[in-house]
């Protein structure tokens, strides 16, 4: 069976209630059936074939469904594009990839159509209008209907797929700063949503609002995948806005949603947040960075618990969590492993560290992917006998609560966002402007960390902030863009020359606002 047996299943128990909502449109159980039948029908009439990859650019939308359960039957991959990239990173991920199809929705359509030779090849389709050479959404789909009902042909079968057959390839950055692929099986999106309904005691009964992008796992496969697995209803905006989410938490009955700690903070600054009534609301969950004790409480609301995730693209990404009865026990954990995971904190050869000490945090689990795209040595570099390395650090208590205590990797998290310095520095550094360029995180209240750039330029080149980002702008995202540039004469590095990058950051975490305080935290800082 595949992941569209879900949608089908619950279409013969309650095919008249609504699964999903997106904006003024409503799908019972059995339209978004239908409509998956459809939209197999086209991409199978596009050429698509198992092995396959189907690309999709856009704000969260009920297409973005359609799609991910079509491949699923057709033994395709679902590639979801984050909107928030800049145009040459979404040239690099498909021309990686090389989709067979790709649906674009307003209003990424013009920009995309631009990259031109990128998509030869590939069948673009418009979700509304279409350039020159593309089809539109509604004429695939009623061309490819039109044309199975003529010859009486069904829906291709899922005789083709497999709970092992890969369905969902997702593009995350690597510490090299190039993108990579993670690619996930339909059993990991099925146990994962096992996971889920356990976290959070998912029934069919709840309600489940959707803001995060579906571009993300976390937006996709912490609650949205699963409650359709549980057969309960879906609500999805397209972007997150905070008065939306209120109105929708006031008016809709909303039992369950995702808010990672950026939109908890921007929903606290609207004055109707403090008052909220919410009253089928029983769990908001939260994750993406690390929540201290302190952050915890400033977000926990007397009257809903809040309740943290651990994982990772790469775990699908449910690994660890707590349940609702923990987390005012447990402030600050993110739980325990979840139902159908094995986690182990190791040390630097890879055995597992003593009670209570800090290990790198390992995951097994079906949940965990199959690899990267087309990386062997990444994959090998990554998966140990079946154990994720997550390159995270965590301890567990006595009762086997794990905290995560920082990362080992560069990652720095901004909103929610994970952003790796290589691939800024690679950008600064191609530049004949700097002599060197280190690229760290600093902690920020909003957004857990901010971005700052630490530059020395060459002799007789003046720098500014405004001039970094210039050479950033339109090449990589907004949200990766420093928010504060630095300049020194040297960045501090060991007699090997290897850039010390922890001490650069232990300087910035000085509150220092200028160059001379950096300096002079740098000099009272051990190396």
């Amino acid at each position: 069976m595949n992941l569209s047996h879900w949608i089908e299943r619950h279409a013969q128990f309650t095919p008249t209630k609504v699964a999903l909502r997106c904006g003024e449109r409503a799908w019972t159980y059995r339209e978004l059936h239908l409509g998956i039948d459809q939209t197999t029908a086209m991409l199978a009439a596009q050429g698509v074939v198992p092995g396959d990859r189907v690309a999709h650019l856009g704000y969260n939308s009920a297409e973005q469904l359609l799609l991910l359960f079509a491949c699923a039957r057709l033994g395709a991959m679902f590639v979801p594009l984050s909107w928030r990239l800049a145009q040459p990173e979404h040239r690099a991920m498909l021309t990686d990839c090389q989709p067979r199809v790709l649906v674009v929705e307003p209003p990424f359509v013009e920009a995309t159509a631009a990259l031109g030779e990128v998509l030869s090849g590939m069948r673009g389709i418009a979700v509304g209008a279409a350039p020159l050479g593309w089809q539109t959404w509604d004429g695939a789909q009623a061309s490819a209907v039109s044309t199975a009902r003529a010859t009486r042909a069904h829906a291709p079968a899922a005789s083709v797929s497999t709970p092992q057959s890969p369905v969902l390839l997702c593009y995350t950055s690597g510490s090299t700063g190039q993108p990579k692929g993670v690619v996930l099986t339909q059993e990991a999106l099925f146990f994962n949503a096992v996971n889920s309904a356990h976290m959070h005691d998912m029934t069919s009964a709840d309600v489940v609002l959707t803001s995060l992008p579906l571009f993300h796992v976390g937006g996709l496969n912490i609650q949205t995948l699963p409650a359709l697995h549980a057969g309960a209803n879906v609500i999805v905006h397209p972007r997150f806005e905070p008065g939306a989410v209120i109105d929708a938490l006031q008016t809709q009955g909303v039992t369950l949603t995702v808010l990672v700690p950026a939109q908890l903070d921007l929903l606290a600054a609207d004055p109707r947040w403090a008052t909220l009534k919410a009253p089928s609301l029983r769990a908001i969950t939260t994750g993406s960075t690390i929540i201290g004790a302190s952050a915890y409480r400033q977000h926990q609301r007397a009257d809903v618990p809040l309740l943290q995730v651990y994982g990772a693209t790469e775990t699908c990404p449910i690994a660890a969590y707590q349940r609702a009865a923990d987390a005012p026990l447990h402030p600050g954990s993110v739980g325990k492993a979840a139902l159908h995971c094995e986690l182990r904190l190791v040390d630097d050869v890879g055995q597992d560290v003593a009670p209570g000490a800090s290990g790198e945090i390992w995951v097994r689990g079906p949940n965990v992917m199959k690899g990267y795209w087309r990386k062997p040595a990444e994959t090998q570099a990554a998966l140990t006998d079946g154990w994720y390395r997550s390159g995270d650090v965590g301890h567990q208590d006595a009762e086997g609560f794990l905290y995560v205590d920082g990362r080992c990797k560069d990652v720095i998290i901004s909103g929610g966002e994970n952003i790796y310095p290589a691939e800024l520095e690679n950008i600064l550094n191609a530049s004949a402007e700097f002599a060197e360029v280190a690229v760290v995180g600093r902690p920020h209240e909003r957004w857990g960390e901010a971005v700052v750039a630490v530059v020395v330029p060459k002799p007789g080149q003046a720098m500014t902030a405004e001039r970094v980002n210039a050479l950033l702008e339109g090449r990589v995202a907004r949200y990766k863009l420093p928010r504060e540039v630095v300049v020194l004469d040297s960045l501090p590095r060991t007699a090997l020359g290897k850039l010390q990058r922890e001490k650069l950051k232990a300087a910035l975490r000085c509150n220092s606002d200028t160059a001379m305080d950096c300096r002079a935290a740098l000099a009272m800082t051990k190396p």
